[in-house]
C-alpha cells in the first residue's frame, strides 16, 4: 500500500469515527421522549431511560454524571444505588425541570352517559391482580378518595372496644351494613396524636356497632366521641374530584369537576412506593458515598397499606420515605422538589452520615417531609450511626395528607445534625420533632442544632399533643434557637410552641419568638435541667407557660424571657414544688396593665410568688413592642425588657434564603 493510499484510508476512518456520536467522558444524557436506549448517551444521542443510564454509568472509568432532560421520566422500579455508584451525580439539564415519577398516566377515559361528570376507565392490571393503588393525582394535586361525609367527621357513640376486632359504637344512620362487603373500604379515625386506617369487618344495623380490623385497641384511643369517616365505598362517590377504584373489575371511576376532561388532564396513579434506594453494604463496610441529586422533581408514589390496615402511632413512624438512604456518606440533595409522595418524602436511616439536604421543596406528602435516624433505642457502632447531617433552606408544606400524625421533620436516634433556615407549615402535627425516648435513658440523640426555622400553621385543629418544636429524652448539647413559631393549634389539648416532652434533658431553647399557640408558648411535661432563655412568648391563648409534672430535680431555668398576653392565664398546670427557676423575666397582661396585683402566678399574687423564691429580678411592664397586633415584636429603644437583660431578637434571617448557597452554612 502506498503512503498516499494509507493516508486516504486513515482520513476516511477518522471521518467515520467523527460521524458516530459519543458521550462526553463521564457524562450521560437522558431524554424521555427523544432518547433511545441503544444510543451512546451524548447530548445529541441521548438515552431514553434512567435505568439504562445507570448501567452505563457503572462502566465508566471515573465517577459519572447523568443529565436529565425536560419531561416525565417514569420508573418501572425504584432506582437502586450502591457502593458501585459512588461519586455519581444525577442532575437536571441546564434550564430543565425533569420529573421522575413512580406513577403511570391514565388514559382511555369514557364519560358515563347516565351521570354527567362521571368518567371511567378499565385498568387491566388491577383487574388481573397485578396492581392496586390508594392515591390518585390529577394535574399535580392529590384527588380525594370517595368518602363520607365529604367534609368534617362522623362521631363515635361511645368509647371503642378494647379487644380485637375493635368495636365501634356508631350513631343510627351513620354507617350502612353493605359497606362491610367492600374489602377495600377503609374507616379512618383521628384520636389524640394518632390515627387509624382499617378495613371494616362488620356493621350491625341493629346494635349500631361496627367491628374493625386490627386490635387490640391502643391505650391512648380512649375518647368517647372519636372523629372518623369512611372512604373508598362506591356510594360515597358524590363530590366533584372524588374517585373510586373497584379491585374486582379494575374499573376506576372519577367524578370530574366541571369542565375537566380526564383525557386532556394529567391523571396519574402510582405504581411504586419508593423512587430511590441508596444502600451501602455494611457487611463489607462498603458505603455508597458522594452521591449528588440536583434540580429534579421526584413525584407520585403510593404507600403499601397492610391488609389489616394501619393503627398509626405518634409521628406515623411505620410509614417510610420514598427516597431512602442507608449506609451512605457525604451525599447532597439540593434544589429538588418532592411532590405528592405516598408516605414520607426523604429518609436518612441507619448508617447515613454527613448528608446535605439544601434548597429543596417538599409538598403534598401523604406523611411527613424528612426522617433522620431510626426510632429504635440501640447505641449504634461507628458504621451504623446516622449523624451529622445538614438540612438547610428547605420548604416543607401541605404534609400529612394521608397520615395526619406525620411530622414535618423528625430526628429519631441521630446526633450532630443542623436543621436551619427551613420553612415548615400547613401540616396536622408537630413541625420539628427531636428525640425518640420516653424517659431518662441516654440515647444517640444529642448535639442537634435547630435554628432560624419558620414554623407555622401547625396542627390546624386536627390532632392533639403537639409542638412547633417537640423534644423527647436526654439530649445533651441540643440547642433550639432563633426560630419563629406561631399558630400551633391543636384539636383538644396540647397546641404548644416549644414542647419538652417526657425526659427532655439538657436542652437549651433561646432567642425564639413564639406566638398565637392554642395551649401555651412553652410546655414541659417532665424533664431535667433545660434552659429556656431570651424568648418572646406572645398572645398564646389558654396559658403562656406550662409545667405538668413535679419531680425531685430542677425541671428547667426560665430566664430573660418576655411573656406578653391578653387571654388565658400566665402559668398553667403544676407549679407546686418549686423545683424550677424563673427570674429576669418581663411579664405583661394587656388586660391588667402594669398593676402587679392584677396578675396571678400559679394561683397566688406577685408578692406570694416572689416569696417562694421566684422572679426576684423580674418585672411586670409593657415591653413596648413596635406593633404586636401586626406580629412585629421588635423592641422600641426605651423597652423595659432591656433592663432585665433581654437581648433583642432579629427574625430577619429566619426561613429559607433565596438563591443557591453551595457550601454555605451561614
Amino acid at each position: 500500500m502506498s503512503r498516499s493510499t494509507a493516508s486516504r484510508l486513515a482520513g476516511v476512518a477518522l471521518a467515520v469515527a467523527l460521524a458516530i456520536p459519543s458521550a462526553p467522558s463521564g457524562t450521560l444524557y437522558v431524554h424521555p421522549s427523544r432518547g433511545t436506549d441503544t444510543a451512546v448517551g451524548s447530548s445529541d444521542a441521548p438515552l431514553r431511560t434512567l435505568e439504562t443510564a445507570l448501567q452505563q454509568a457503572r462502566q465508566a472509568a471515573r465517577p459519572a454524571s447523568i443529565v436529565l432532560a425536560e419531561g416525565r421520566h417514569e420508573l418501572a422500579a425504584p432506582l437502586d444505588l450502591g457502593p458501585d455508584d459512588t461519586g455519581l451525580t444525577l442532575m437536571a439539564a441546564p434550564g430543565a425541570a425533569p420529573v421522575v415519577s413512580g406513577g403511570q398516566r391514565l388514559l382511555g377515559w369514557k364519560p358515563d352517559p347516565d351521570r354527567p361528570g362521571l368518567w371511567t376507565t378499565i385498568l387491566q392490571d388491577v383487574q388481573q391482580g397485578r396492581w392496586y393503588f390508594h392515591q390518585l393525582f390529577v394535574n399535580g394535586e392529590r384527588a380525594p378518595r370517595a368518602r363520607t361525609p365529604n367534609e368534617g367527621f362522623l362521631r363515635a357513640r361511645g368509647p371503642l372496644g378494647t379487644n380485637s376486632p375493635i368495636a365501634l359504637p356508631f350513631h343510627p344512620g351513620d354507617l350502612r351494613s353493605e359497606w362491610a362487603q367492600f374489602p377495600d373500604a377503609r374507616l379512618v379515625m383521628l384520636m389524640k396524636w394518632t390515627d387509624l386506617h382499617v378495613p371494616i369487618r362488620s356493621i350491625d344495623a341493629g346494635t349500631h356497632v361496627a367491628h374493625l380490623a386490627g386490635g387490640p385497641r391502643p391505650y391512648w384511643m380512649n375518647e368517647n366521641d372519636a372523629r372518623y369517616w369512611v372512604e373508598n365505598v362506591p356510594d360515597a362517590l358524590d363530590a366533584p374530584g372524588e374517585w373510586y377504584l373497584d379491585r374486582a373489575t379494575g374499573k376506576l371511576s372519577y367524578l370530574a369537576p366541571d369542565g375537566l376532561n380526564p383525557n386532556q388532564a394529567v391523571v396519574v396513579a402510582p405504581r411504586l412506593t419508593e423512587l430511590v434506594r441508596v444502600t451501602g453494604d455494611p457487611t463489607s463496610a462498603r458505603t455508597a458515598d458522594r452521591l449528588t441529586f440536583r434540580g429534579i422533581t421526584w413525584t407520585e408514589t403510593d404507600y403499601a397499606m397492610p391488609a389489616d390496615g394501619l393503627i398509626s402511632p405518634q409521628a406515623a413512624v411505620p410509614v417510610p420515605g420514598a427516597f431512602r438512604v442507608t449506609f451512605a456518606a457525604d451525599g447532597l440533595i439540593e434544589s429538588c422538589r418532592f411532590l405528592n409522595l405516598g408516605g414520607y418524602a426523604l429518609e436518612l436511616g441507619r448508617g447515613a452520615q454527613h448528608w446535605r439536604i439544601a434548597g429543596n421543596e417538599i409538598r403534598g406528602s401523604g406523611a411527613g417531609g424528612l426522617r433522620l435516624g431510626e426510632p429504635g433505642d440501640r447505641e449504634p457502632d461507628a458504621l451504623s450511626a446516622c449523624h451529622r447531617h445538614t438540612v438547610i433552606d428547605n420548604h416543607l408544606h401541605q404534609l400529612g395528607r394521608i397520615f395526619a400524625p406525620a411530622v414535618g421533620l423528625i430526628v429519631f436516634q441521630s446526633g450532630g445534625n443542623r436543621i436551619a433556615h427551613n420553612r415548615i407549615h400547613d401540616l396536622y402535627y408537630t413541625a420539628i420533632s427531636v428525640g425518640w425516648n420516653w424517659g431518662y435513658r441516654e440515647t444517640p440523640c444529642r448535639d442537634n442544632l435547630i435554628e432560624f426555622n419558620h414554623l407555622h400553621d401547625v396542627g390546624q385543629g386536627r390532632l392533639s399533643d403537639m409542638g412547633g418544636v417537640y423534644t423527647l429524652g436526654p439530649q445533651p448539647g441540643t440547642i433550639v434557637r432563633n426560630n419563629l413559631i406561631h399558630d400551633v393549634i391543636s384539636y383538644d389539648y396540647g397546641g404548644w410552641g416549644l414542647y419538652t416532652d417526657e425526659g427532655s434533658t439538657g436542652i437549651v431553647m433561646e432567642n425564639n419568638v413564639v406566638y398565637r399557640c392554642k395551649s401555651a408558648g412553652f410546655h414541659q411535661h417532665y424533664g431535667r435541667d433545660n434552659l429556656i432563655r431570651n424568648n418572646i412568648f406572645a398572645f398564646n391563648r389558654e396559658n403562656q407557660l406550662m409545667r405538668t409534672r413535679d419531680e425531685d430535680h430542677t425541671s428547667f431555668r426560665l430566664t430573660h424571657n418576655i411573656v406578653y398576653f391578653d387571654s388565658g392565664q400566665l402559668l398553667g398546670s403544676s407549679w407546686r414544688n418549686n423545683r424550677f427557676i424563673l427570674d429576669h423575666n418581663l411579664y405583661f397582661d394587656r388586660r391588667a396593665g402594669s398593676d402587679p396585683a392584677a396578675l396571678r402566678f400559679a394561683g397566688g399574687t406577685w408578692s406570694e410568688w416572689r416569696a417562694r423564691g421566684h422572679d426576684a429580678n423580674s418585672r411586670i411592664a409593657d415591653p413596648l413592642f413596635v406593633d404586636p397586633d401586626r406580629d412585629d415584636f421588635r423592641l422600641r429603644p426605651e423597652s423595659p425588657a432591656l433592663a432585665v437583660g433581654f437581648r433583642p431578637i432579629d427574625t430577619s434571617r429566619v426561613g429559607p434564603r433565596p438563591g443557591p448557597r453551595p457550601g454555605s452554612d451561614l
